[in-house]
C-alpha cells in the first residue's frame, strides 16, 4: 500500500510538470488584447446638473454638453474640451485628463480644469460662477469609429454667494477622427 501511495504521488507531480507549460502559454496568448483607446474624438450628449447652493439662479438643470479628446502621443495624458450648455448659459471646461485603460477599447480617467461661464449668475449644469472642476469618466469605442462616453463634473465652490460644490453628470456618442 506503501509504495502504491509513492507511485501515485509520483505520477501525480510528473503530470503536473508536463501539463502546467500549457496552462502557462494559454494565459500569455489572452494576455496580449491590448486594453484602453487612444481615440481622438468628438461628441454630443446630455448634460444634467444634479445639485444647487440654496440661493436663487443656481436651481439643478438639464442641457446639452460637446465634449473633444486629443491624445497626447503615448502619455497617458490627454487634452479635454467641454462645453455644457443650456437656455441661459453655457461653460467652457479646458481639462487636462490621466487616462487608465480598463478594458479592450475601454480607458477611466481622472480630469482637472476651469469652468468659466457665459453670463456669470445665470445657472449652467455646473454651477452659475467661474470655478475650479476636477471630474472622473469612462469612454468606449463601441464600433468602428464610435465612442460613448460618460462623465461626472464637480464645479468646487461653483455657485455665487454660497460655498456648494456644483455636480454634473455627462454621457454622449463620440466620433473618432484619430
Amino acid at each position: 500500500m506503501k509504495n502504491l501511495l509513492k507511485s501515485l504521488v509520483t505520477i501525480s507531480a510528473l503530470s503536473s510538470c508536463i501539463i502546467a507549460p500549457f496552462f502557462l502559454s494559454a494565459g500569455q496568448a489572452s494576455a496580449e488584447t491590448k486594453k484602453g483607446t487612444d481615440a481622438s474624438y468628438i461628441g454630443a450628449g446630455v448634460a444634467a446638473g444634479v445639485t444647487n447652493g440654496g440661493q436663487n439662479n443656481d436651481a439643478a438643470n438639464l442641457g446639452g454638453n460637446l465634449t473633444g479628446r486629443v491624445k497626447l502621443g503615448n502619455t497617458p495624458f490627454s487634452a479635454r474640451g467641454n462645453v455644457l450648455w443650456n437656455d441661459q448659459t453655457s461653460a467652457i471646461i479646458p481639462e487636462v485628463s490621466v487616462d487608465v485603460p480598463i478594458a479592450n477599447k475601454t480607458n477611466a480617467f481622472v480630469t482637472g480644469g476651469y469652468s468659466f461661464l457665459d453670463k456669470d449668475g445665470s445657472p449652467s449644469p455646473l454651477g452659475n460662477r467661474d470655478a475650479v472642476v476636477v471630474g472622473a469618466g469612462v469612454e468606449s469605442e463601441v464600433a468602428k469609429n464610435f465612442l460613448v462616453y460618460t462623465n461626472a463634473k464637480v464645479g468646487l465652490r461653483a455657485y455665487q454667494n454660497s460655498p456648494a460644490s456644483a455636480i454634473s453628470i455627462n454621457g454622449g456618442l463620440g466620433y473618432r477622427f484619430k
